[in-house]
């Protein structure tokens, strides 16, 4: 006989009753475990998942109320809120049936139990159980897939050979299921190339769950990636699923991945060779179904040598690399481009603006654009705001190339703001918008140019 998928917990003060319902159902689900203590539950759901809770309404207090009952249905639903637990006492009635369905069980059996009867009943039960998961499998991806679904931008432009050659590049693999890594500076688009690998591969139905690994605190990168029980440290309201869990079947997309430290660089690599995580909390690992993808602005190869970054957690995450060009090497793109940002921005600002005049154009054209296509997105829609006319003009875009430079310095006044965002700029421009490179150079942490970056949108 074929065996069914499902763990049982059977809790009963009865020895003959466990062992009777053991020998039983052993023969019909995958694990069945007894126990008469009711005392070790809390133990037994945290070191293992059970899908069904088979409990006895009566122990030592009394031996027709139900009371302990009731008191451990609860504690079972505060440890596990989408537990299915199905009573059993030789003393009900429907009153009684009635309000244990109120407080949360499934089902009520009566005892002795007809064993055709109860097998119906663990079955309905099991199917129940499994749609709980599911619900709240799907409840915490859409919570993160709606703060990730703001993404203004689906689509990849370009006609130039550098990126013509991204584009090849995401034709051959994007049906494989190897992991991917995507190098390339801030602003090129390297989120756009992951989406894009996702949409065309077979797990386009399932989540695309992206991760800034640059902005996890190293105190919380378990709980974020992993997951947390409820009560596994002080702000742990519910249980939770990690961003692995989330990304079950589909895809993760683990961005500046160069941000994180030796010691969760050592974490991430067990849970990639292994497929399984575990959850803040628990003992239980779970199996993980990902597609990897990967992106780094960080000159990666350089900080292996310097012992910044694992050499075998690098050989894990590049079956494949893609480079991403600057927007200065793909210059013919710049017109198109242009054109894109230009309809949506005109839209969003209901402004009746129909393109940009030759000369403006040309001077996008020549300008290097160190922060690339999120700069030149920053400049249109600030363009776009300002302008009073139905063709944007030179200067509409102001460029360190048309102010004063003092002392190698890019400004137009002596505002402090200024001044910081033009010399940032320029190390920026100097390392290649390498962040690390420009952050030293700085006397800045890698943290702290990001967030100056953020802040003036480079």
């Amino acid at each position: 006989m074929s065996k069914n998928a499902g763990n049982i917990l059977i809790v009963d003060d009865n020895e003959d009753l466990l062992l009777a319902a053991r020998l039983f159902l052993k023969q019909h689900f995958s694990l069945v475990h007894t126990e008469q203590d009711p005392e070790k539950i809390p133990t037994l759901l945290i070191n293992e998942n059970y899908d069904i809770v088979l409990l006895d309404m009566n122990f030592t207090m009394d031996a027709t109320s139900g009371v302990e009952g009731f008191m451990w249905l609860d504690k079972i639903l505060q440890i596990d809120p989408s537990a299915v637990v199905i009573l059993i006492t030789a003393f009900g009635d429907v009153e009684m049936a009635v309000k244990a369905i109120k407080a949360g069980a499934t089902d009520f059996v009566l005892k002795p139990w007809q064993n055709e009867k109860l097998l119906a009943t663990i079955s309905s039960a099991l199917s129940l159980r499994y749609s709980r998961l599911e619900v709240d499998r799907l409840r915490s991806r859409e919570k993160q897939l709606s703060r990730d679904i703001d993404k203004r931008y689906h689509d990849m432009i370009g006609v130039s050979p550098a990126i013509q050659k991204v584009f090849a590049t995401i034709e051959k693999v994007a049906s494989t299921d190897a992991d991917i890594l995507i190098l390339g500076e801030n602003g090129t688009g390297k989120e756009l190339v992951a989406r894009a690998l996702h949409r065309q591969s077979p797990r386009s139905s399932e989540a695309f769950i992206s991760v800034d690994m640059g902005a996890i605190a190293e105190t919380l990168f378990e709980s974020e990636l992993f997951g947390h029980m409820k009560g596994a440290f002080t702000d742990a309201k519910e249980n939770r699923p990690g961003r692995f869990e989330l990304a079950d079947g589909g895809t993760l997309f683990l961005d500046e991945i160069g941000n994180l430290s030796l010691a969760m660089q050592a974490k991430l690599l067990s849970a990639l060779e292994t497929r399984k995580v575990t959850r803040v909390g628990s003992n239980k690992p779970q199996d993980i179904n990902i597609r990897l993808i990967c992106a780094t602005n960080m000159l990666i190869y350089d900080m292996v040598s310097q012992n910044e970054f694992r050499q075998d957690l690098l050989y894990r995450i590049n079956t494949v690399e893609v480079n991403l060009p600057p927007l200065r090497e793909r210059q013919e793109d710049v017109p198109l481009l242009v054109d894109h940002f230009l309809g949506i921005f005109s839209k969003k600002y209901q402004k009746n603006i129909t393109g940009v005049t030759a000369p403006a154009l040309k001077k996008l054209e020549r300008y290097h654009w160190p922060g690339n296509i999120r700069e030149l997105i920053h400049t249109l829609e600030r363009a776009v705001i300002l302008s009073e006319s139905n063709m944007l003009q030179p200067a509409d875009f102001l460029f360190p190339e048309s102010e004063k430079e003092v002392e190698g310095v890019v400004f137009d006044n002596y505002n402090l703001e200024n001044v910081e965002k033009a010399v940032i700029r320029k190390a920026l421009k100097k390392y290649e918008g390498n962040v690390s490179h420009a952050a030293k150079e700085l006397g800045l942490t890698r943290t702290s140019l990001y967030r100056r970056m953020e802040k003036y949108g480079l």
